[in-house]
């Protein structure tokens, strides 16, 4: 009997997956076709285009629940969609799922969001009621798809079918069934509402497992790192906590095992365990719900008809509970909203100056902003809003209504 010699350069990466997790050589591919390369798959590439857009490194002074100039050690957009991309990472690879696509997604999953985070976005919403609204989800998809100008064969950055799918229903369907006219559509959100209409997404499934593993890292990322962030800005403090049932387990499991450490140490050991705890349950269930589906491709998860990636039932409760105590004690917390309270002020001046006045934006912005208080001029005004930063949109908030400044 002789041994047969197995060459691992003829084995790929994709090659290992799951048979339910989305590979390149299976991709629906992209909206304008483009060659593949050798030493990339079409998931990394993905991935690449996100890292090297405009939109991502803005990210780095966008708002996660602090304003930028609050202190260096809490997190912005960036660190949070880096910390995303870590947890979703991991989970795909234990899964045996395609982690490229899990890092991409979880990348561009904040591009859309306005500065000063979900007060800069009501903001914004409310100015376009009457011109289509604004959501950050479908902004994500539109920076991806129409407004970032990289490249000259197309707009956009020109991602795989996967990657938009994920971006665009990382929550879940967002219809009922196959779009069968332009109700359906109408009563999307802009930025996927016009996009589909030229590559559909079918938006009535779940998205694949890499996109579901992408959006609960997400949820595992702010929850514990929130947290950690109110803790150090002494919003609340630990023994608060205790009236949620997993984290009063860390805090008696930490206080037991180190009783010595300093609250720094502390506070990044609960943090550590709860995000385990958080994975390993997500995992646990998951490979529970994928023994009882036994997919054998990634659309027998599209179709589903329910996600497959879950916390257990209990754990459920408990990130609810986490949430519902991050909301009451951190996101409205008093300082927190005097800050939003100022940046909603600064967004609706900009919005309304802007719309009436579309000769003040950037040249590049006013030569598609022709006429004044349209619904044309509203979008290109919520767009250049959208891409500020937190930073830039105070400095064009001195800029224009501080009328002692002479230089602009």
């Amino acid at each position: 009997m002789t041994d047969e010699k197995v060459d691992f350069n003829e084995i790929s990466y994709e090659d290992i997956l799951a048979p339910y997790a989305c590979t390149g050589a299976h991709s629906r591919g992209r909206l304008k076709a483009e060659p593949e390369v050798a030493s990339r798959s079409c998931y990394q590439r993905d991935r690449d285009r996100i890292i090297h857009s405009s939109a991502f490194r803005r990210l780095k002074h966008k708002t996660q629940v602090f304003v930028y100039h609050e202190g260096d050690h809490f997190r912005t957009r960036l660190t949070h969609s880096l910390e995303v991309a870590q947890i979703s990472r991991s989970i795909c690879r234990s899964l045996h799922l395609n982690e490229d696509l899990g890092e991409a997604l979880a990348l561009a999953h904040d591009l859309g969001h306005p500065p000063f985070g979900h007060a800069g976005e009501a903001v914004i919403n409310d100015c376009m009621k009457n011109y289509g609204g604004f959501d950050h989800n479908a902004q994500a998809i539109r920076l991806v798809t129409r407004l970032e100008q990289r490249y000259a064969a197309f707009e956009g950055l020109n991602l795989t079918w996967e990657t938009l799918e994920g971006m665009a229903k990382h929550n879940g369907p967002l219809i009922d069934g196959p779009m069968k006219g332009t109700k359906e559509i109408s009563d999307l959100p802009f930025g996927v509402s016009d996009y589909v209409q030229e590559h559909d997404l079918l938006l009535h499934t779940y998205p694949a497992a890499e996109a579901q593993i992408a959006a609960l890292a997400d949820d595992i990322a702010y929850s514990s790192h929130d947290l950690d962030d109110g803790l150090r800005a002494d919003l609340f403090d630990v023994d608060e906590l205790k009236s949620i049932p997993i984290v009063a387990q860390l805090i008696d499991e930490v206080r037991w095992t180190y009783k010595e450490a300093s609250k720094t140490v502390f506070i990044h050991e609960l943090v550590r365990r709860l995000i385990n705890r958080l994975v390993n349950d997500l995992m646990i269930e998951t490979r529970r719900r994928l023994g009882e589906l036994n997919p054998q491709r990634p659309d027998d998860i599209r179709f589903a008809g329910k996600p497959i990636v879950a916390f257990s039932p209990e754990m459920q409760k408990a990130v609810v509970s986490l949430k519902k105590f991050l909301k009451n004690r951190m996101y409205n917390h008093y300082l927190v909203n005097r800050m939003a309270s100022k940046a909603k002020r600064v967004v609706s001046d900009l919005f309304e100056l802007y719309i009436s006045e579309p000769e003040c934006l950037p040249t590049e912005w006013s030569d598609r902003a022709t006429r004044p208080n349209t619904a044309e001029t509203a979008r290109v005004v919520a767009d250049f809003i959208a891409g500020m930063t937190d930073r830039y949109a105070f400095r064009e908030h001195a800029k224009l209504f501080d009328l002692s400044r002479v230089t602009l």
